[in-house]
C-alpha cells in the first residue's frame, strides 16, 4: 500500500499563482518514508530566513515534521539529498547540517548537489528517505 502524507507541522509550497504543486509532501510504502523537498519556509509564519544557516535550520525541521507525520523520527533519516544554490555555501551548510545531525548514530547517508532552485530567495532544499519507527519505540 502506498499513502500520501500531509501535514500542517511542515510547509506546502503554493505556486505564485496559488495552485499547489501535484505533489505529496511524503509518501510512505511499507517500512520506507519518501518526502518531496523540502524548502526554508517556516510553517507557522510563512516566511524564508535571509542567512543561510537559518535556511538550513528550517529545512531539516520541516524534513524531520515530514517524517514525522509520516510514522519516522529524525534519527530514522537514512538518506539525504540536499540541493543547494551556490558552493559557496557548501562550508556553512557542511556545519550546520553536522550540528542539526549530531546525536544521530550512524548519520544519513547524503548526497549534495549546487542546482538553480525554483524559488527566489531559497537557498537549500533537501529531500530525505526515513525508515517508519518501529512498533513499541
Amino acid at each position: 500500500m502506498i499513502e500520501g502524507i500531509h501535514t500542517g507541522n511542515a510547509p506546502f509550497v503554493r505556486f505564485s499563482d496559488g495552485t499547489k504543486p501535484p505533489l505529496s509532501q511524503a509518501v510512505r510504502t511499507g517500512d520506507l518514508i519518501f518526502t518531496s523537498g523540502q524548502g526554508p519556509l517556516n510553517p507557522v509564519t510563512h516566511e524564508i530566513p535571509t542567512d543561510f544557516d537559518a535556511q538550513v535550520r528550517q529545512v531539516l525541521l520541516n524534513l524531520v515534521a515530514v517524517s514525522v507525520a509520516a510514522g519516522s523520527s529524525k534519527d530514522l533519516i537514512v538518506k539525504c539529498t540536499c540541493y543547494l544554490s551556490d558552493r559557496r555555501h557548501f562550508a556553512t551548510f557542511n556545519r550546520v547540517y553536522g550540528e542539526f545531525f549530531a546525536d544521530c548514530s550512524p548519520l544519513p547517508a547524503r548526497t549534495t548537489v549546487i542546482t538553480q532552485l525554483v524559488r527566489d530567495g531559497v537557498l537549500v532544499e533537501i529531500d530525505g528517505v526515513a525508515v517508519v519507527t518501529p512498533a513499541g519505540e
